[in-house]
């Protein structure tokens, strides 16, 4: 599906971030990884997204620099020659209720949440603009639509996710580019798993179909997306919950 096509996805290393590039490692695309962790861990996400028969290079970034961020995105182009998709999945939580947060606790998650996507975004876009083609899909989040007591930054940040997507695929659709934002309900990843049997019982009684979402059903969708299959279709914002917000 994905053949001789380039993607970059930032986090990358771990979690959903891998289980993207992994997928669509899978399905043919030479894979660009960024992520904040140390050197050993970018190697090793790599050494397993390369046993797929594919080119993959891991780069060390703060996608919430700009400057860092532009001078990444340069380097890819020199090292791949384009980028056809463009995966915007890194993120972080500084989860307290608003009483306790802190303005750095805010202002940490909507930087790397936000403006990281809109950098990533900003340093591509001339790029695909003048290849009249490419994918851009960003990870926001169901409490970006719905809220989440607890986590007014991180729905912040996930709400300005889909208003920027919506932005974005309104400016580029002419150019043969597809814009469109996947929201994540519960999915089971290293931060879930931390979790005790019993507060992971309780969420799943929200839940419709009473489960945990994994990151391969995040992937399955993001691997659509990027593909032509999707072709028609831009500026959406498709959950990924289960059921938990309808």
């Amino acid at each position: 599906m994905l053949k001789n096509k380039i993607a970059v996805i930032t986090g990358g290393a771990r979690g959903i971030g891998f289980a993207i590039a992994d997928k669509m490692a899978k399905n043919g695309a030479d894979i660009a990884i960024l992520d904040l962790c140390d050197d050993a861990a970018g190697k090793e996400a790599c050494e397993k997204i390369a046993s797929n028969g594919v080119k993959c290079s891991f780069y060390r970034c703060n996608v919430s620099d700009f400057a860092q961020s532009e001078e990444v995105v340069k380097q890819i182009i020199t090292d791949f020659g384009r980028v056809d998709i463009l995966v915007n999945n890194a993120g972080i939580t500084r989860d307290k209720l608003t009483l306790a947060m802190t303005e750095a606790d805010y202002d940490a998650v909507l930087n790397v949440n936000l403006k990281g996507t809109f950098n990533m975004i900003k340093h591509t876009y001339r790029q695909f603009a003048k290849n009249k083609y490419g994918k851009i899909i960003n990870i926001s989040s169901v409490v970006g639509l719905m809220g989440n007591a607890g986590q007014a930054n991180y729905s912040a940040s996930k709400a300005g996710v889909v208003g920027l997507t919506k932005t974005i695929a309104k400016e580029l659709a002419t150019r043969g580019i597809n814009c469109n934002a996947i929201a994540p309900g519960f999915i089971g990843t290293h931060m879930t798993d931390e979790m005790t049997e019993a507060a992971q019982n309780e969420i799943k009684k929200s839940i419709p179909m009473a489960k945990i979402g994994t990151p391969e059903d995040v992937a399955n969708l993001a691997l659509f997306l990027a593909s032509d299959m999707s072709s028609y279709i831009t500026g959406e914002v498709i959950k990924v919950d289960g059921g938990l917000y309808m």
